[in-house]
């Protein structure tokens, strides 16, 4: 069946026996759709009368909030990588409204290529009118491409399909609406849980939607901190998925730089959306308004969806943490181009700060085949006697700085150097060109030996400005906390001297805004292992695209 890079699924069961089938039904879906899956409820739908099928509004009933939960739960579990969003624009407070939901097609940010449906389909002879049928109902509710196509589930779905319901007689209860609901979050990297709690905000509100985004003060204590997206990036994906979902409310999504944000002032707020582990805080919030003069918030709590292929480094739960943790290993952003570069052999730039483990990352991909260039070892070369720096040195420096046997004492010239910039790039000046000859001293030899990989470990590689030298950058990253602990274990040196030391260095943040992958060697060295296997894997296959690609041109 051919792949569509996006669908809207419209989804006909009862609500009372949805759940058992929002499974097989993604399942199929995901077959055919391989980016973005719009998922338009219509409980009852009948596609098979022939006629014009006009969509309705649905009163949003209690049972919907746990069928959303449901949906986005499965989907992380059996399509991770699709794009779920449950559009909510025929979701109407008001029983028995009269107008239609569309009085014009919605336009998505995806236009949908095709539109399936779980209807069943108990005479083949059925399938093209209720496929034209389908076609129309979407053309209503939707702006679709021109050649939309329609794909029909029912018959791949299995007996689940006919399983029976004894729970028809249950009376539904309507859910409550307050004009205005706020949450707060991270909302880095929209996931299944992020997006049931917006969709079920979305439903609780009839009027304005309020949305306190954390920025970079509330990081500290995040997993990982480095990869989370820019305030900006996860603004814009908040604003799309809402604009899909339901456009009709008015979205403020403001900076939280506080865990309170305006939702301790603002008077028109009604509900606080919270899961089970932020209801302290929503609790917290309250007491604030409370002292601020202010009524309570209603607090709306959800559950907290469970990840399914969550790691022993991971949490139960699904959450951004997690999928910041399975980025590691992986290419962040492609590499820039580099046609400049031999394709052998394909050169890591390898750097990261002190007590990140660089080196025992190094060494464990020299293990799996790598040539390593050691930096490190390379600078001590360039002070020896018989290197050009060693004469530039002594000239900028003076003769003071030898030792009896005429070698450059490292320690009395860091000293010359330590705390005074010019004096510093006075320095380095001199013995980054001679690294860097050295550098490609090295990756040509290892290129007249055959050598397919090369990994310079290099703790300045971008400061230096050698990333001309590599195809990509690799940076290995790690709490300051934890780095301190282990350069005052590893160099006997005082905590404060530690701290000093890693405040001379460029952040990790910046080390990361200039990578292609990122490691971190914050868990046991298995887990170290089994990340480097992955990027070491992964960058197998690149380096064979790339030569593949080559060879076509």
């Amino acid at each position: 069946m051919s792949m569509f890079s996006t669908g809207v699924l419209v989804l006909t069961s009862p609500l009372h026996v949805l759940p058992l089938r929002i499974a097989p039904v993604l399942s199929s879906a995901a077959q055919v759709v391989e980016r973005t899956l719009y998922v338009h409820l219509h409980p009852g739908l009948n596609l098979s009368t022939g006629g014009q099928v006009r969509p309705v509004y649905i009163p949003p009933m209690m049972d919907l909030c746990s069928l959303i939960s449901r949906l986005y739960s499965n989907a992380a579990d059996i399509c991770g990588h699709l794009d779920v969003r449950v559009l909510l624009t025929n979701m109407s407070g008001a029983l028995g409204a009269s107008n239609g939901p569309f009085p014009t097609p919605q336009a998505l940010s995806h236009s949908p290529e095709v539109v399936l449906t779980d209807f069943p389909i108990h005479d083949p002879g059925q399938s093209s009118l209720v496929s034209q049928c389908l076609q129309r109902y979407a053309g209503h509710c939707y702006v679709c491409t021109p050649s939309l196509s329609s794909v029909l589930l029912y018959s791949g779905l299995g007996e689940v399909m006919g399983e029976e319901d004894n729970d028809r007689g249950r009376k539904e209860t309507q859910l409550q609406s307050f004009t205005d609901v706020v949450v707060g979050g991270t909302f880095d990297r929209l996931h299944g849980a992020h997006k049931t709690l917006l969709n079920i905000s979305c439903l609780l509100a009839s009027r304005r939607f309020l949305i306190g985004v954390c920025d970079q003060e509330l990081f500290k204590n995040k997993v990982l901190k480095e990869l989370i997206e820019p305030y900006g990036r996860r603004v814009q994906r908040l604003q799309e998925f809402l604009n899909d979902v339901k456009p009709s409310l008015k979205y403020e999504i403001v900076p939280l730089s506080d865990p309170f944000g305006p939702s301790i002032s603002d008077p028109e707020l009604q509900c606080i959306v919270v899961s089970e582990e932020t209801r302290r805080g929503g609790e917290a919030v309250n007491k604030k308004r409370v002292e601020n003069g202010l009524a309570e918030l209603v607090l709306y709590e959800i559950q907290l969806l469970k990840d399914a292929h969550h790691t022993d480094i991971e949490e139960e739960k699904i959450s951004s943490s997690s999928l910041r943790t399975r980025l590691l290993g992986t290419l962040l952003k492609p590499a820039s181009p580099r046609p400049d570069l031999p394709l052998d052999p394909y050169v890591i730039g390898l750097t990261g700060g002190s007590g990140t483990g660089k080196s025992s990352i190094a060494l464990r991909l020299e293990a799996l085949g790598a040539v390593r260039i050691d930096c490190d070892q390379l600078g001590h070369e360039a002070y020896l006697p018989d290197t050009s720096a060693y004469q530039q040195i002594l000239q900028e420096f003076g003769s003071d700085i030898l030792n009896e046997d005429k070698t450059i004492n490292r320690r009395i010239l860091g000293g010359k150097v330590f705390g005074n910039q010019e004096r510093l790039k006075a320095l380095t000046d001199i013995v980054w060109p001679e690294i860097t000859r050295l550098v490609k001293k090295e990756i040509q030899l290892a290129k007249e030996q055959g050598e397919k990989v090369c990994v310079v470990d290099a703790a300045v590689l971008l400061e230096a400005g050698w990333t001309y030298l590599v195809h990509e950058v690799w940076v290995a990253t790690i709490p300051e906390e934890e780095a301190v602990k282990r350069i005052v274990q590893r160099d006997g040196v005082k905590e404060e001297d530690a701290v000093r030391r890693l405040r001379s260095q460029w952040p990790n943040a910046k080390l990361v805004e200039d990578a292609n992958v990122v490691l971190c060697t914050l868990w046991e060295p298995d887990v170290t292992q089994r990340q480097i296997l992955k990027a070491w894997n992964l960058l197998q296959q690149r380096i064979q695209q790339r030569k593949e690609e080559s060879s076509r041109t």
